[in-house]
């Protein structure tokens, strides 16, 4: 937000330096983020007259002129097409730095004529972008010779840019700055101007309509209009001009540069149409899909239903609240105008904006929501002007719909503000401080009755009021203090979860992977891949259309990630990240995950090429052994999980699985990413991941305080090998639990080392050989003692799958 000192003057009646100013609107919440000062920058530059102006001697295009500089007479060397014998000009003796150009000037010859100075142009002083010719004054100011610039053009007026929060539509406008420097007691505000002569004799002859379906009523609930007939719109002008081009808007006709200074002035944006290319009534209604109109940037814009827009009988002309069209733009020729001042939905507006790819300052002021009470004040202020600026005859004012004001009565004790800030203010400080900043308040006690003011839509309760009589009074006078200190030890805070989440982490990194922080938002497409997508988790106002979606998965980022990492010649990547993924919008849809991505030959042993092999790329089992990992870790014995092959559709069918607790606890997904995914993400495959259910796993057993006896055998263990002839469809795991449950006493490890499949063993059989360890704790086995077990083993092998040892 930009504005000068003298315009903050037309509001503030006050005698305050400006440096004072600006320090207490930082102060205030108003972050001053520079002040320009042109009086600096251009008070070496004077009014000067062309004494005479002669072509050089050496060159066609240049003319060596003697200026009178007020100071004497200089000789100049000038490359200006308009450069001649008695115009006024602006000239910029030696040593001047010219901005426009950022040099310095000294004294040397051009085409061997010397030149003592220079006669500049609007672009060199960075007043506009015209360069075609040095600035030409007029004689209306050849009494000015010798003078300073900026003192005859009233350029010595400070500009102030102030950083706005987004809870602050009252100060997009002028008005509201002065309303709170004056509630800081550093001047006056100035009572509203009266706009006379507005209302005109005869009716508006362009019908307002209101077109929109009852669920889409919000987004134009009111819009008023005013005709004025027989305008001459010339230029606007010249303090008009000076500021609006100070705060960097080029001035355009009276009719624009009015709406563009209301919008400054007042946070209050008007639209102004050329009557006479409008085609019957005017009305504000639902876009239909496909629909287009050329906008006043010059581009083709495409409407999609749900965009709130501005239509005649046969046009649309522009979007509600962003931009007009160019076929109802106004232009020098204009002399019949409708004036629009309206009320547009703050959401709606800005998803429009968004959708349109537009930014303008009239979607920055309605998105955040203008004030819904100054429509007919906002159209009466625009016609005073444009009468001023442009003559004309106005109609009377034309009102479709009602303002969409919301009364919002707060119950208020003075005493939270001691409560809540710690600060000790008198009542009657506080109710001036309100009152100043145009709230009121009914009661004559402690406790009152506060009504907010239309212009501030985000005060909604008790504790807002007093952060704003703690901001005017001053945040740096709020007295510090301290956290209470907690004798003693203090309990532990973090949840289970919560630790588990850090230990994850730990755990994780000292396999080689390296944390990563994605996105918690999707494209919808990638999060219905994932299973997700529902209109539940889609985002009212997404950061982009690329992060519509609350993700389902970690996955999505975790795999872009790793691309992003490899497109930079990182082949081999492996990351892990511990964060929230959703299910619904219910608390118990949003879970905990840990999960990781191996691309590449990135494996816990080691990844890339090497003297003595190339290593193989992450497989199933490098992840399986990841989420096996964290599992343990997190209290979970992987062994007693079962594992099944019913893991999501994102992982490869055949090269992936599941771990459970039973039928209903799911711990963990782990394999191969199926390449369709891969292809839905654009990932270079292969890659391999996994995904464990951190806040579904079981809670820990607590662990007594006492420490249990070591047990540690003193004797050897003994290896006993078998081999079984299975169906082909038998699951190794399926064997090992079955050997594992012969003697749980005395097995302590059941491992396959060989899987042989062949034509020898007959159709739709494999061999499977497993090594079973034998751990004795009290005696040294005897022979007769291992055969038992073996046969146990072999038995049991068999009642669970069916398989007989090999012969």
């Amino acid at each position: 937000m930009k504005f000068t000192f003298n315009w903050l003057r037309d509001h503030l009646d006050t005698t305050t330096p400006l440096d004072e100013i600006v320090d207490r609107l930082s102060i205030i919440g108003l972050e001053v983020e520079g002040v320009e000062e042109p009086a600096k920058a251009l008070s070496p530059f004077v009014i000067a007259r062309v004494v005479d102006a002669k072509p050089h001697p050496n060159a066609d295009k240049l003319r060596v002129c003697q200026v009178d500089t007020g100071s004497g007479v200089v000789e100049v060397v000038c490359g200006a097409p308009n450069a001649r014998t008695g115009m006024i000009g602006v000239f910029a003796p030696l040593g001047s730095y010219i901005p426009g150009t950022g040099i310095t000037l000294d004294k040397r010859p051009v085409r061997g004529v010397v030149s003592n100075g220079m006669l500049v142009s609007e672009r060199e002083l960075e007043l506009s972008e015209d360069h075609e010719g040095i600035i030409d004054l007029g004689e209306a100011h050849a009494k000015d010779v010798g003078k300073r610039y900026v003192d005859i053009m009233g350029l010595d007026d400070p500009v102030i840019e102030v950083k706005l929060t987004p809870n602050r539509p009252d100060c997009t406008g002028v008005r509201g700055i002065a309303r709170d420097i004056a509630a800081c007691g550093l001047g006056k505000l100035k009572p509203e101007l009266p706009t006379p002569g507005v209302e005109g004799k005869y009716e508006c002859p362009i019908d307002i309509l209101l077109e929109f379906p009852p669920e889409l009523k919000h987004a134009c609930p009111v819009f008023a209009g005013r005709y004025i007939r027989g305008i001459k719109n010339g230029h606007s002008p010249a303090w008009v001009q000076q500021r609006l081009k100070a705060i960097g808007l080029r001035p355009i006709n009276a009719v624009v540069d009015v709406t563009n200074y209301v919008s400054i002035d007042r946070g209050r944006p008007l639209h102004v149409y050329d009557a006479d290319r409008v085609i019957g009534a005017i009305r504000a209604r639902n876009g239909r899909n496909g629909e287009r109109f050329l906008g006043l940037d010059g581009k083709e814009h495409i409407v999609e239903d749900g965009m709130c827009v501005i239509a005649d009988t046969q046009h649309v002309l522009g979007f509600g609240g962003i931009m007009g069209g160019e076929e109802s733009g106004s232009t020098h020729e204009t002399t019949n105008v409708l004036i629009e001042c309206a009320y547009f939905d703050p959401l709606l507006t800005a998803a429009t904006g968004r959708k349109a790819g537009l930014q303008t300052d009239a979607r920055y002021r309605f998105e955040r929501g203008v004030d819904p009470a100054f429509i007919k004040g906002g159209l009466d202020l625009g016609t005073r002007l444009m009468l001023d600026f442009a003559g004309g005859e106005p109609s009377r004012a034309k009102i479709a719909g009602k303002e969409p004001i919301k009364k919002t009565v707060i119950s208020f004790a003075f005493s939270r503000v001691k409560k809540l800030a710690g600060l000790d203010l008198k009542t009657s400080d506080a109710r001036k401080t309100l009152n100043a900043l145009g709230f009121e308040i009914d009661g004559p006690g402690e406790n009152v009755k506060v009504t907010v003011p239309t212009w501030r839509p985000d005060v909604h309760g008790a504790a807002d009021v007093v952060e704003e009589i703690v901001r005017i009074a001053g945040l740096d006078k709020v007295p510090p203090a301290a956290m209470p200190r907690q004798h003693g030890v203090t309990r532990a805070v973090l949840t289970d979860v919560q630790k588990r989440a850090r230990r994850a982490r730990r755990v994780l990194a000292t396999r080689g992977m390296v944390e990563a922080i994605t996105w918690s938002f999707t494209p919808r497409a990638w999060a219905e891949h994932f299973g997700g997508g529902s209109d539940a988790l889609e985002l009212a106002n997404p950061i982009s259309t690329e992060m519509s979606s609350m993700r389902p998965s970690l996955l999505p980022g975790l795999l872009t990630a790793a691309q992003r990492n490899r497109n930079r010649g990182f082949a081999d990547v492996a990351l892990f990240e511990v964060g929230q993924a959703y299910k619904g919008d219910k608390p118990e849809d949003q879970l905990l995950l840990a999960s990781g991505v191996r691309a590449g030959a990135a494996q816990l042993i080691g990844h890339g090429r090497h003297w003595d092999g190339a290593a193989k790329p992450a497989d199933v089992f490098d992840v399986k052994a990841d989420a096996a990992a964290l599992l343990a870790a997190l209290g979970i014995d992987p062994a007693r999980a079962q594992i099944t092959r019913d893991a999501p559709a994102w992982f490869h069918p055949g090269r992936s699985g599941t771990l459970r607790l039973g039928p209903k606890v799911v711990l963990a997904h782990f394999g191969e990413i199926h390449p369709a995914t891969l292809k839905t993400l654009d990932v270079t495959g292969p890659a391999s991941a996994f995904e464990v259910f951190v806040s579904a796993l079981p809670a820990e057993k607590r662990k007594a305080r006492a420490r249990s006896p070591l047990a540690a055998a003193d004797l050897l263990p003994v290896r006993r090998d078998f081999a079984f002839l299975l169906d082909r469809d038998v699951a190794a795991g399926d064997v090992i639990k079955a050997a594992s449950a012969a003697d749980k006493a005395l097995i302590s490890n059941v491992r396959v080392f060989d899987l042989f499949e062949g034509d020898a063993l007959g159709a739709g059989k494999k061999s499977l050989a497993i090594e079973v360890t034998l751990s004795p704790t009290e005696k040294t086995l005897t022979d007769a003692e291992i055969d038992a077990v073996s046969k146990k083993v072999i038995a049991e092998v068999k009642r669970a799958t069916g398989g007989d040892v090999r012969g």
